[in-house]
């Protein structure tokens, strides 16, 4: 909640780095992903394997199926032997810029229609800067500044229902100045009482906008938070 994300370029830099360290290859078994045979015996190679599965991973979070596997393949491979990069390091840093922004694109307008489709239901109040959300539990009583120490428990998701953050499965309520949080969160929380649960709908400007923040919050995401106000601190 309180990640601000890389800067764009910085981000795809990376991301391109990533790209030349990474192979793509089937969960289970010795079959790579181009169906050719891998000797996964030694530790060299389950060592190899397993870096090459977590990068993997992300990347299929980051581009899903943007990316060709076996192209990424072919670099890891010309990488490792030391051989010169088949692509031009202008030609292959545009392409993948030209996926992010498609992806990005892609991004706003699910968000946008996510909102869109979620403020027609009754129960969702639409606040003038976009922020949405729904009283899932009412309270009475003071409300927060935007610069008070606040303790809550939450759990934020993307509008596909993936679970980003959670103090409530860590256990462990958080405690932070609603002047350090992302934006969303400042101007609802100012609104709640303690005792009081909501769940908010925040348009990706007021969260982590073209940043987006660590490995799940992609740029101009649109997330939802399940947020409790247990106690205003100060």
């Amino acid at each position: 909640m309180k990640g601000k994300g890389c800067p764009v370029g910085l981000r795809a830099a990376m991301l391109f780095a990533a790209c030349v360290m990474t192979a793509c290859s089937e969960p289970g078994g010795t079959g790579s992903a181009s169906g050719e045979a891998v000797d996964l015996a030694g530790q060299a190679a389950e060592a190899g394997y397993l870096i090459g599965h977590r990068q993997g991973e992300r990347l299929r979070e980051e581009f899903g199926a943007s990316i060709d596997g076996q192209a990424l393949a072919a670099g890891l491979a010309d990488g490792l032997a030391g051989a010169q990069s088949r692509v031009a390091e202008a030609q292959g840093q545009a392409a993948l810029e030209a996926i992010l922004a498609e992806r990005r694109t892609a991004a706003s307008a699910a968000g946008a229609e996510f909102l869109a489709q979620n403020a027609e239901r009754v129960e969702v109040e639409v606040l003038p800067s976009g922020l949405q959300y729904e009283v899932l539990v009412a309270a009475e009583g003071p409300n927060p500044s935007a610069d008070s120490q606040v303790t809550t428990h939450y759990e934020g998701r993307l509008i596909d229902d993936t679970v980003f953050d959670s103090s409530i499965a860590r256990g462990s309520p958080a405690s932070f100045r609603l002047n350090q949080v992302i934006a969303g969160w400042t101007e609802a929380l100012q609104l709640m009482s303690p005792g009081a649960k909501w769940r908010l709908f925040v348009p990706s400007e007021l969260a982590y906008g073209e940043r987006g923040a660590g490995r799940l919050i992609g740029p101009h995401a649109t997330l939802v938070f399940d947020v409790e106000l247990i106690s205003i601190d100060d």
